[in-house]
């Protein structure tokens, strides 16, 4: 397709789908020629047969990867996803190696800094937990604003103001020099540097939202929307209801302050090649792990109400799920669904298709390109009744045939449905 003709929107979801083409097709080795051999060590040890959450152990690991690599981590970054758990420790049962003797197999793989990685976020309690709970959202946001305009003079004019509030808070939950841990298995102190902290946080947010659905709010009793798994409902049956779950808000904290250190991260460079600082800080600071801003929430520079997160979600599935309601009702459902939680794409699709239903060409070209490029960007579903897969190849149907101008009229139209250009 000629891109001349493309509006800048249009280009963007292109090379969106260019990097998630390997992963629709299932061709891995494109993306990095072990992967092939890397999926097949984890079906030779068990993954494939081991549960979780949302299917099996090999869903989600490589599914982990390739959101990672969409958000174009580094490689040490994404295969630190690709192995997360796998050693385990006391509290997750998914030991498929060992973490003595099985350190030397994912070395063969990966390399030994890599491993490092993956060892460390295996087996020292996640670091996310401790930094977040010191954060209110306002604080974030407000935080979010002044770390942009200082990061801004820092590099524009080379002013730096090492008592701004922001800056302080950070620096005393996580010093230029890193933080101290301990292995769950053994008790050894290791040391974290801000930089794999950060790491780490983007893991876990690709770790919650590949996974997370509707059982996990039951077993935990997350009515808040906050996702601080406190409650107990161990009786809750899986799958459950299988809704889309309230793991947003959490995320966007997340993405709020994994971009808050890596704004203090590019002012404490600055500051150091201006020699505004002293350059004694230690010399394990993993600065070869480039901290890339993840897409989502705008680049990781917005965090959802939690409240609105729980009534966005059930407007949208009281409008995919009344059967019996009009066109319009879904459509005023779905629109204020997205006005609440604008940064996910499954309630833009099904809206799309609503347009379509009506004709209405231009609304649902804008719909289907929002979804699809949120979908994209995400690289999983929030909507997890149907695959991330699943969701992406009917947007893009919608974006097709709303550009066509054309909808069937008929439910064998509707059925027969399915090529992508």
């Amino acid at each position: 397709m000629p891109s001349s003709s493309f509006s800048q929107e249009d280009n963007y979801v292109q090379s969106l789908l260019v990097s998630a083409r390997p992963y629709l097709r299932g061709e891995l080795h494109p993306v990095d020629e072990k992967l092939p051999s890397l999926v097949g060590l984890l079906r030779s040890v068990g993954a494939g047969e081991c549960w979780h959450k949302f299917g099996s152990f090999l869903d989600h690991l490589p599914n982990v990867y390739r959101i990672l690599k969409l958000w174009k981590l580094p490689d040490a970054v994404a295969l630190c996803g690709f192995f997360h758990s796998a050693y385990s420790d006391s509290d997750i049962n998914l030991a498929i190696f060992a973490p003595s003797s099985g350190r030397e197999t994912v070395t063969h793989y990966v390399g030994e800094a890599t491993e490092r990685l993956i060892h460390l976020f295996c087996l020292v309690p996640r670091p996310h937990d401790d930094l977040i709970c010191h954060y209110s959202d306002p604080e974030l946001v407000e935080h979010l604003h002044l770390s942009e305009v200082s990061l801004r003079r820092a590099k524009e004019k080379g002013e730096f103001d090492g008592e701004e509030g922001w800056r302080k808070k950070l620096q005393s939950l996580l010093p230029a020099s890193g933080i101290t841990s301990k292995l769950k298995t053994t008790g050894e102190e290791v040391t974290l540097s801000r930089r794999m902290v950060a790491a780490f946080l983007c893991i876990t947010m690709a770790d919650y939202c590949e996974q997370f659905f509707s059982y996990q709010d039951d077993l935990f009793e997350n009515s808040n929307g906050r996702l601080e798994l406190s409650g107990e409902n161990w009786g809750a049956l899986w799958p459950g209801e299988v809704k889309p779950g309230l793991w947003v808000n959490f995320v966007s904290r997340m993405g709020a302050l994994y971009n808050l250190i890596a704004r203090e991260e590019e002012i404490f460079m600055e500051e150091r090649k201006r020699k505004v600082v002293d350059d004694e800080v230690g010399d394990e600071r993993d600065e070869d792990i480039e901290l890339v801003m993840p897409p989502v929430f705008e680049r990781c520079t917005r965090v959802l109400d939690a409240v609105e997160q729980i009534e966005a979600r059930d407007l949208y599935w009281q409008a995919v799920c009344d059967s019996e309601g009009a066109a319009g009702a879904a459509e005023e459902l779905l629109r204020r669904s997205i006005e609440k939680n604008p940064f996910v794409g499954e309630p833009y699709v099904v809206l799309a298709q609503v347009y379509l239903s009506k004709g209405m060409y231009e609304q649902a070209v804008r719909d289907a390109e929002n979804g699809l490029t949120l979908l994209l960007e995400w690289g999983s579903s929030w909507d997890k009744r149907m695959s991330w897969e699943g969701w992406i190849s009917w947007a893009r149907v919608l974006l097709s045939k709303a550009k066509e101008k054309s909808w069937p009229r008929t439910s064998w139209g509707v059925f027969w449905l399915g090529r992508v250009k």
